[in-house]
């Protein structure tokens, strides 16, 4: 196994693509994935949590791989609420990340662009979206990552 990361994020599957959110403490990451989760469920899509608020990542031969912390499989955070359990998987390689921003103080327009760089070095294409997005999986179709096949 190679070394691994741990990032304050939150993974999750939808088909055969991994998707990880990346934010400030409490800018809605959950609740943005929890939305597309849900999305792709009532589009007939495969959809799964991999891991909320701690997500081990590593690099397996070039592809950015998405780990759970065994202790939190299955849970999470539904800010004020509680803790939700909902189907997990233990793995899955990422394609995207979706950076959540507060639209107070984002910039209208983000560059083109935009990659997330790991700590070891590998990248990912980096999208900016708000928490409260109504339809988050069309707005990532929009701009150029489909999701559901």
């Amino acid at each position: 196994m190679s070394l691994q990361t741990n990032l304050h994020a939150t993974a999750i599957v939808i088909g055969t693509r991994g998707v990880l959110f990346l934010g400030s403490s409490g800018s809605g990451k959950s609740s943005l994935a929890l939305k597309c989760l849900e999305a792709a469920r009532l589009a007939g899509q495969f959809s799964a949590l991999i891991a909320d608020d701690q997500v081990f990542i590593e690099n397996g031969n070039g592809k950015v791989i998405a780990r759970r912390p065994v202790a939190t499989a299955g849970m999470l955070e539904v800010r004020h609420s509680g803790i939700a359990r909902i189907d997990s998987i233990e793995a899955a390689i990422l394609h995207l990340a979706v950076l959540v921003v507060n639209h107070d103080i984002a910039d209208r327009l983000p560059p083109d662009g935009e990659t997330y760089t790991l700590p070891f070095g590998l990248q990912l294409p980096l999208l900016r979206m708000v928490s409260d997005v109504s339809a988050p999986l069309s707005a990532i179709a929009g701009l150029g990552h489909d999701l559901i096949h």
